[in-house]
Protein backbone atom coordinates (compact mmCIF):
# COMPACT_ATOMS: atom_id res chain seq x y z
CA UNK A 1 0.00 0.00 0.00
CA UNK A 2 1.44 3.30 -0.88
CA UNK A 3 0.07 5.16 2.72
CA UNK A 4 -0.99 8.32 0.82
CA UNK A 5 -2.92 10.59 2.79
CA UNK A 6 -6.66 10.70 2.43
CA UNK A 7 -6.49 14.08 1.03
CA UNK A 8 -4.30 13.01 -1.94
CA UNK A 9 -6.35 9.91 -2.48
CA UNK A 10 -9.33 12.46 -2.87
CA UNK A 11 -7.37 14.24 -5.40
CA UNK A 12 -6.47 11.16 -7.13
CA UNK A 13 -9.60 10.35 -7.66
CA UNK A 14 -10.84 13.60 -9.06
CA UNK A 15 -12.94 14.24 -6.06
CA UNK A 16 -13.65 18.12 -5.34
CA UNK A 17 -12.19 18.77 -2.21
CA UNK A 18 -13.93 21.57 -0.02
CA UNK A 19 -12.51 22.80 3.02
CA UNK A 20 -14.65 21.00 5.12
CA UNK A 21 -14.36 17.73 2.94
CA UNK A 22 -10.71 17.80 3.99
CA UNK A 23 -11.30 18.48 8.06
CA UNK A 24 -12.81 15.16 7.98
CA UNK A 25 -10.24 13.94 6.05
CA UNK A 26 -7.60 15.05 8.04
CA UNK A 27 -9.82 13.83 10.89
CA UNK A 28 -9.90 10.45 9.66
CA UNK A 29 -6.09 10.41 9.21
CA UNK A 30 -5.77 10.84 13.10
CA UNK A 31 -8.29 8.20 13.69
CA UNK A 32 -6.59 5.04 15.73
CA UNK A 33 -9.77 3.69 16.76
CA UNK A 34 -12.54 2.60 14.09
CA UNK A 35 -15.36 5.26 14.59
CA UNK A 36 -18.62 5.68 13.41
CA UNK A 37 -20.48 8.52 11.28
CA UNK A 38 -21.42 10.26 14.54
CA UNK A 39 -18.19 10.07 16.30
CA UNK A 40 -16.20 11.17 13.03
CA UNK A 41 -18.73 14.13 13.27
CA UNK A 42 -18.24 15.24 17.02
CA UNK A 43 -14.10 14.92 16.04
CA UNK A 44 -15.09 17.25 12.69
CA UNK A 45 -17.23 19.98 14.41
CA UNK A 46 -14.04 20.44 17.23
CA UNK A 47 -12.27 21.81 14.17
CA UNK A 48 -15.16 23.48 12.64
CA UNK A 49 -18.26 23.76 13.83
CA UNK A 50 -20.07 24.92 10.72
CA UNK A 51 -20.01 20.95 9.43
CA UNK A 52 -23.16 19.34 9.92
CA UNK A 53 -23.85 15.55 10.39
CA UNK A 54 -25.30 15.54 6.83
CA UNK A 55 -22.01 16.64 5.39
CA UNK A 56 -20.27 13.81 7.07
CA UNK A 57 -22.62 11.52 6.29
CA UNK A 58 -22.47 12.67 2.54
CA UNK A 59 -18.23 12.81 2.91
CA UNK A 60 -17.66 9.20 4.59
CA UNK A 61 -19.99 7.62 1.62
CA UNK A 62 -18.17 8.96 -1.09
CA UNK A 63 -15.17 8.46 0.56
CA UNK A 64 -16.42 4.59 0.69
CA UNK A 65 -17.50 4.89 -2.83
CA UNK A 66 -14.20 5.56 -4.06
CA UNK A 67 -12.26 3.17 -1.88
CA UNK A 68 -10.64 5.46 0.64
CA UNK A 69 -12.66 4.82 3.97
CA UNK A 70 -13.12 0.71 4.22
CA UNK A 71 -16.82 0.35 6.32
CA UNK A 72 -16.83 -2.47 8.86
CA UNK A 73 -19.89 -3.68 10.50
CA UNK A 74 -19.48 -5.57 13.72
CA UNK A 75 -22.94 -6.25 14.86
CA UNK A 76 -23.46 -3.57 17.30
CA UNK A 77 -25.62 -1.30 14.25
CA UNK A 78 -23.32 0.89 14.23
CA UNK A 79 -21.06 1.10 10.83
CA UNK A 80 -17.91 2.26 11.20
CA UNK A 81 -14.78 3.73 9.26
CA UNK A 82 -10.53 3.45 8.95
CA UNK A 83 -8.55 4.52 6.23
CA UNK A 84 -8.64 1.54 3.62
CA UNK A 85 -5.26 2.25 2.93
CA UNK A 86 -3.44 0.30 5.34
CA UNK A 87 -1.02 -2.69 6.33
CA UNK A 88 -3.64 -5.78 6.31
CA UNK A 89 -5.06 -6.57 9.79
CA UNK A 90 -7.80 -8.88 11.11
CA UNK A 91 -10.38 -7.53 14.21
CA UNK A 92 -10.88 -8.84 17.51
CA UNK A 93 -14.88 -7.20 18.45
CA UNK A 94 -15.23 -6.85 22.31
CA UNK A 95 -18.87 -7.26 22.43
CA UNK A 96 -19.40 -6.25 25.77
CA UNK A 97 -17.28 -2.79 25.46
CA UNK A 98 -17.69 -2.37 21.99
CA UNK A 99 -14.10 -2.15 21.26
CA UNK A 100 -12.43 -3.35 18.34
CA UNK A 101 -8.44 -4.77 18.55
CA UNK A 102 -6.37 -4.88 15.41
CA UNK A 103 -4.45 -8.04 15.03
CA UNK A 104 -2.06 -9.76 12.38
CA UNK A 105 -1.40 -13.59 13.17
CA UNK A 106 0.96 -15.47 10.27
CA UNK A 107 0.10 -18.23 11.20
CA UNK A 108 -3.74 -17.41 10.07
CA UNK A 109 -2.33 -16.13 6.91
CA UNK A 110 -0.65 -18.92 5.99
CA UNK A 111 -3.32 -20.98 6.94
CA UNK A 112 -5.83 -19.13 4.60
CA UNK A 113 -2.97 -19.56 1.69
CA UNK A 114 -3.10 -22.97 2.36
CA UNK A 115 -6.72 -23.40 2.91
CA UNK A 116 -7.61 -21.44 -0.79
CA UNK A 117 -4.35 -23.22 -2.23
CA UNK A 118 -6.10 -26.57 -1.17
CA UNK A 119 -9.06 -25.61 -2.99
CA UNK A 120 -7.37 -24.65 -5.71
CA UNK A 121 -7.66 -21.10 -5.55
CA UNK A 122 -5.20 -18.39 -5.55
CA UNK A 123 -6.34 -15.77 -2.35
CA UNK A 124 -6.27 -12.45 -3.07
CA UNK A 125 -7.94 -11.09 -0.36
CA UNK A 126 -9.66 -12.00 3.08
CA UNK A 127 -11.73 -10.09 6.26
CA UNK A 128 -11.42 -11.75 9.53
CA UNK A 129 -13.53 -10.89 12.03
CA UNK A 130 -13.56 -12.33 15.60
CA UNK A 131 -16.06 -11.96 18.25
CA UNK A 132 -15.87 -12.21 21.59
CA UNK A 133 -15.81 -11.41 25.70
CA UNK A 134 -12.94 -11.29 27.92
CA UNK A 135 -11.31 -14.02 29.80
CA UNK A 136 -12.62 -13.76 33.58
CA UNK A 137 -9.47 -13.42 35.78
Amino acid sequence: MTQDSIIARCEENGLRMTDQRRVIARVLEGCADHPDVEEIYLRASKVDPRISLATVYRTVKLFEETSILERHEFGDGRARYEDADREHHDHLFDIQTGAVIEFCDPEIEALQERIAEKLGYELRGHKLELYGVPLKK
